[in-house]
């Protein structure tokens, strides 16, 4: 740290010695000089550094609501993610009948499967990426509504679920044999293909959305 602070003392010294030094360097110059302390010490921000990053949030000017605020069934049903939004095979139907002429990748999970928890994360990813394009829904299979809205909230999906009780929704894709499994249905509402198990990395989700949903070859 002292070695760094006799090399910033060095600079500053240059630059008062020999002002044509900053002349020529201008703005860079004295960005090195405010830029360098701030690299030394042991990483932690100081109490004025956080009241200033505050006032900058703070103060930041707003967008127009216009361009805050999107509309359209794609961004109607991204608005309810890790939300249960409905129950049984009529609350799926409706759900997909308002989706319908775009593609929806469906996930059928449970609070007590791990294999679903462990693919969440790459949901929240897809949905992050592919959200303008693509639908995103879940099934929450079999389960126990407060351990399932317990599990949404600590762990992120990237979709709203229609809670399925009974197993009767998941019917209505042909499905249930198996936990986890994705649906991947077409802007015509067909089924176009269905992944059984789970995902084990994001690279696999993200080639299935490419082929499936968005009809990538």
């Amino acid at each position: 740290m002292i070695r760094g602070l006799r090399a910033h003392a060095w600079v500053i010294l240059q630059l008062i010695v020999k002002p044509r030094i900053l002349r020529r360097c201008g703005v860079a110059a004295l960005v090195l000089i405010a830029v360098v302390p701030a690299a030394c010490g042991d990483g932690q921000r100081s109490s004025g550094d956080s009241a200033s990053a505050q006032t900058r949030t703070e103060t930041a000017p707003r967008e127009p609501a216009s361009t805050q605020e999107k509309t359209g069934p794609l961004a109607v049903n991204a608005a309810d993610a890790e939300r249960i939004v409905g129950e049984g095979a009529g609350a799926l139907k409706r759900r997909l009948a308002a989706l319908q002429g775009h593609p929806v990748v469906v996930n059928q999970w449970a609070s007590w499967c791990p294999p679903c928890l462990a693919e969440f994360p790459f949901f929240t990813k897809a949905a992050a990426t592919y959200g303008e394009k693509v639908a995103f829904v879940g099934i929450d299979f079999r389960d126990d509504r407060a351990n399932a809205e317990a599990f949404l909230r600590d762990q992120s999906s990237g979709f709203p679920s229609v809670f399925d009780p009974d197993g009767k929704a998941v019917r209505v894709l042909r499905g249930g044999r198996f936990t986890p499994a994705t649906y991947f249905i077409a802007p015509g509402g067909e089924r176009s293909y269905t992944k059984i198990g789970g995902y084990t990395d994001f690279a696999q989700l993200d080639a299935d959305i490419r082929r499936h949903a968005l009809g990538a070859r």
